[in-house]
């Protein structure tokens, strides 16, 4: 599996749930940014990119979307459509989203800020980068 599927667990009550989300505990690193991604038009995709060092954690909060992930080797699809799922994204992986449900946010969790340099957007480079590995 390329990307790996962490369930967390659900709090609630009569009133509703809860899921909280915790530093290197229910996240597996320090979280330095968060994100999301929101109001994405029907048939869009995004992503297109690999990343150096970031490792992130993607949670469907509310509707769904789905991903394409890239190792280079192998592909593999997975779909987010919960908000007690999170996909955990760690070393060269490449992703695109697509499919997202009207209602979709998609919040990211990040152990960096916002660095250029870690992405790599053209896909011949990234599998250049694989095979130097």
């Amino acid at each position: 599996m390329i990307g790996k599927l962490i369930d967390f667990k659900i709090n609630g009550d009569n009133r509703g749930s809860l899921i909280a989300i915790e530093n290197n505990h229910n996240v597996p690193f320090d979280i330095k940014r968060v994100y999301y991604i929101f109001d994405t038009k029907k048939d869009v995709r995004r992503g297109f990119h690999a990343h150096k060092n970031l490792k992130q954690l993607a949670i469907s909060v509310s509707g769904s979307c789905k991903f394409l992930l890239d190792n280079g080797k192998d592909k593999e699809y997975i779909e987010l459509n919960s908000p007690n799922q999170g996909l955990l994204l760690d070393g060269l992986v490449w992703r695109e989203m697509f499919d997202f449900s009207e209602d979709c946010v998609l919040l990211v969790l990040t152990n960096e800020y916002y660095d250029e340099n870690d992405y790599i957007r053209d896909y011949s480079k990234f599998l250049e980068e694989i095979n130097n590995d």
